[in-house]
């Protein structure tokens, strides 16, 4: 397989080359999906992609302080909410916060995640688990507490964009198709821990046996066959297809193979069990470190979760890629 790396760090908008630490992935067909696992994985099928380059990692901290520094940008979970985008809402809830995993210390119904997550005033980017919370230590840990609209200010500054739910899973896999996870079809080969994910049962059990109990420093695990790390694990990571409960079938004739797919169209993209929010979602993917055995075993490239634009926790960040085909 053929992977560049331009320059030692990841780009960010100091440098002239938005490639520079990003890593090639060349273009091809793969089997996108799976059949095994949750319902919206499914079903299999062909796609290709074009070739493009992609963030090595997820982007840190250090780099997003970077980013709000030179442009002054305020984060979706720093402002106040607008009472008239949330009719209906509570006065005394809209306040600038976000979401943050807040285990507790005895098992809980596993339907009801109020039970583990908890909307907080003032978390944010820089206060990952509330307003006393600092990321310092934290440089190089992944930037969370960023909605969609975060991720692709930080992307469009960068001269780069976000990764087609296609483009990210064919980079997860590795150049191993067809595989289970990242790396090949064990969880944890040789019981080697391969990513950041939860060990125990969730959410009140953290044995933290891959030496983690939140993020971990991008480059903590091993990178996979392209030489791209925390593809799986740490932080659920933006793409920028609109959210499907379903793949498309695959195609009878390989003539008709979907190139560069985008995804599904905004108004699929609602949930059908809140109809009056009329929130998009986009495509989630990779997992997080609270990815748990007896919960959401959602480590795997094939893996997807819809998540609303709106929305920001400590468990979601992103990377860029830019696109060879507009490369010219």
């Amino acid at each position: 397989m053929t992977q560049a790396v331009l320059g030692d760090e990841q780009h960010t908008g100091s440098t002239d080359d938005p490639r520079a630490g990003m890593i090639q992935i060349p273009g091809g067909t793969f089997r996108m999906g799976s059949d095994r696992h949750y319902p919206e994985e499914a079903p299999v099928h062909r796609v290709t992609v074009d070739g493009f380059w992609i963030d090595r990692t997820p982007i840190t901290n250090r780099e997003f302080r970077e980013f709000v520094r030179a442009t002054g940008h305020v984060t979706f979970a720093e402002k106040r909410p607008n009472p008239k985008d949330y009719p209906g809402a509570l006065p005394h809830m809209l306040f600038a916060g976000s979401l943050v995993f807040t285990p507790p210390d005895h098992p809980v119904d596993l339907q009801n995640w109020g039970q583990w997550w908890t909307l907080l005033k003032g978390a944010d980017w820089r206060h990952p688990y509330g307003r006393k919370s600092t990321i310092n230590g934290l440089d190089n840990h992944p930037v969370v507490h960023v909605a969609y609209a975060d991720a692709l200010a930080y992307a469009r500054w960068a001269g780069k964009d976000l990764p087609t739910e296609a483009e990210w899973e064919f980079a997860a896999r590795g150049g191993v198709d067809g595989a289970e996870f990242a790396w090949g079809d064990e969880l944890t080969p040789g019981g080697h821990q391969m990513a950041n994910t939860w060990q125990g049962a969730f959410p009140f059990q953290n044995l933290a046996e891959d030496g983690f109990e939140r993020t971990s420093p991008v480059t903590a695990f091993p990178p996979n066959g392209h030489g791209l790390y925390d593809m799986i694990g740490n932080v659920w990571e933006w793409t920028s297809d609109f959210y499907m409960p379903k793949h498309q079938a695959d195609a009878v004739k390989a003539c008709c193979i979907p190139e560069n797919p985008r995804g599904g169209r905004e108004e699929q993209s609602f949930d059908p069990h809140q109809p009056e929010t009329l929130i998009p979602r986009r495509v989630l993917k990779g997992g997080s470190h609270l990815c748990a055995p007896n919960y959401c075993r959602r480590y795997r490239p094939a893996a997807r979760h819809p998540q609303p634009v709106d929305t920001s926790t400590s468990h979601v960040g992103f990377r860029c890629v830019v696109r060879q085909r507009n490369d010219k």
